[in-house]
């Protein structure tokens, strides 16, 4: 049987309701369950693919080339299952799926309305393409009170009358604001918050409080009370060292007690030791060093969320602290000095993007990094530039550019027209469609024999997930090659370059996918554990 628990969010936005229904996913897992996580978005985008990273952060891509919200990356890192297209849905997607069968004239002529139209939508998506899960988490994006945040919030009260409550669970998660001048914690905020929900028809179970420092027994009592909630229900979420820390701090304040109390479940203590091992990596390492990335977005780091993660678990693997250096691309085209910035840096990563803006600057942190021998990592976005410096720089084609930025000279990368995916041949062409249209999900690469990257994996057919739509053009590959830029990871059709790599650079590598979906705490990508161990090694020489 399954059961469902809703997470909703109040007082204010990015409470870390993602991390905490990702936590509370990993605490179910030590026990034995069976879980999967999804998300609801109030937005009335179809999915975050064509938002400006300022706007939402990174979008985050699944197997089945979803473009999702950055949360699922939590869902995943924390729980080790794969997320895919059924579990992110936007009121965008909803409302175009509802008036698509309008149109077909599925509902026979009736008045399509938000109730039951909408709401039956929702429900149908929580409820469908279940795979005999024990729990299905469902987080509600947004903030209780938000006007398009309505139709979910009827859609999950709904979901109690037809489920019952033993298959049901509320989880509120609020702020208690500290006041320096009252010197205490304020409960009014959630008591408002809660006060919200009664109003759409649901009691949350579960208060689930941030704070920055421990909740007086008294105001827990205060909570309880004025929100309808049991005192052992009331679960303070304090601040920790590291967001490996949560699912540990969660168990000791009774989190999933609560949840197997409300359903009836009789459990044993959870085996939550690798995230006691993962906690203590992370916060007591051996050494640190030092990473610049040199990116477009780096005034919102959670444009780079996985990206973080996975240098995070590079330096776990490594027993090291990753200090990032946020560097941003554009000051190296306008400062003439500016490459001195990354002369105190360890390695250097060019992530994703889109445009013109700043490529240049990435050019030259290229050129900083091959020449000075530092380890460079470029992905999606930074393995392009990578093969536009060394067709400029080492194999001499003065005009080498990328027709992203328009017309080019000498096409080093170039609009990707068609490619196969499985047994079926996508296309695309310029002035198409943005939203869902690039080269997104999953795809095989071959690896070569002898490349570093064939050693870094241990195995030669590997699969990564891709969001681009501009791809390095193979008839410059002979010219390349003899300059020193070796194709050392290939579309198993031999059309695609998805890796390169310098072999007589201590780590030069490109690649066109995002390995950085894929990292875990538990489970570190190959490819950030060696440029961290590069990184490392580079350390010691300086």
């Amino acid at each position: 049987m399954t059961r469902f628990i809703f997470i909703t969010g109040g007082v204010v936005s990015s409470l870390g309701k993602g991390l905490a229904s990702a936590a509370l996913g990993a605490l179910l897992q030590a026990n034995g369950f069976k879980v999967r996580l999804r998300k609801l978005d109030p937005y009335l985008n179809v999915d975050p693919g064509t938002m400006s990273p300022y706007q939402h952060g990174e979008v985050y891509v699944t197997d089945d080339g979803a473009e999702t919200d950055l949360d699922l990356g939590h869902y995943e890192r924390f729980t080790g299952v794969a997320s895919r297209q059924s579990d992110n849905v936007t009121t965008g997607r909803i409302y175009s799926d509802v008036i698509a069968k309008e149109r077909r004239g599925d509902y026979l002529g009736a008045t399509i309305q938000v109730i039951p139209h909408v709401t039956d939508a929702i429900k149908n998506f929580v409820t469908s393409n279940l795979e005999e899960e024990d729990f299905i988490l469902c987080e509600i994006g947004g903030t209780v009170g938000d006007i398009e945040g309505l139709p979910f919030l009827e859609a999950i009260r709904q979901l109690r009358n037809d489920l019952g409550r033993d298959r049901t669970m509320y989880m509120h998660l609020t702020l208690l604001p500290y006041i320096p001048t009252a010197g205490e914690l304020k409960t009014k905020p959630t008591q408002h918050s809660v006060k919200e929900l009664l109003s759409v028809g649901i009691q949350p179970d579960v208060l689930l409080c941030r704070a920055d420092r421990p909740l007086p027994e008294g105001e827990r009592k205060k909570i309880s009370l004025f929100c309808n909630v049991d005192e052992r229900d009331v679960i303070p979420a304090l601040d920790v060292d590291t967001i490996y820390r949560v699912p540990l701090a969660y168990h000791a304040e009774g989190l999933d007690a609560s949840v197997y109390r409300h359903f009836n479940i009789e459990t044993g203590e959870p085996d939550l030791s690798r995230w006691e091992t993962i906690a203590e990596t992370a916060i007591r390492p051996e050494g640190e060093v030092s990473i610049a990335v040199v990116g477009k977005y780096t005034v919102l780091p959670d444009a780079y969320k996985s990206l973080i993660e996975a240098l995070t678990h590079g330096g776990i693997a490594n027993n090291v602290k990753v200090n990032i250096k946020w560097i941003e691309s554009e000051i190296f085209e306008t400062e003439s000095e500016a490459l001195h910035t990354l002369e105190d840096v360890h390695g250097v990563l060019v992530p994703g993007g889109f445009g013109e803006r700043g490529s240049e600057g990435k050019i030259s942190a290229v050129t900083f990094a091959r020449e000075r021998g530092v380890p460079y990592f470029g992905i999606c976005f930074g393995m392009q530039m990578a093969v536009v410096e060394a067709a400029r720089n080492l194999a001499g084609i003065k005009g080498a550019s990328s027709t992203e930025f328009g017309e080019a000279k000498e096409p080093v990368v170039g609009l990707l027209t068609e490619w196969m995916n499985g047994n079926q041949l996508e296309q695309r062409k310029l002035g198409g469609n943005l939203g869902g249209t690039m080269r997104l999900g999953a795809f095989p690469c071959t690896l070569q024999d002898g490349s570093r990257v064939r050693e870094i994996y241990a195995e030669q057919d590997i699969s990564e997930r891709h969001r681009h739509r501009y791809e390095v053009n193979t008839e410059y590959r002979p010219r390349l090659e003899a300059a020193g830029l070796k194709f050392t990871g290939m579309s198993p059709d031999g059309l695609l370059p998805e890796i390169v790599e310098i072999p007589e650079h201590p780590w030069f590598i490109g690649v066109q996918f995002h390995p950085e979906l894929k990292s875990k705490p538990f489970e570190p990508h190959p490819l950030f554990t060696s440029f961290i161990d590069a990184a490392v090694k580079q350390a010691r020489l300086v």
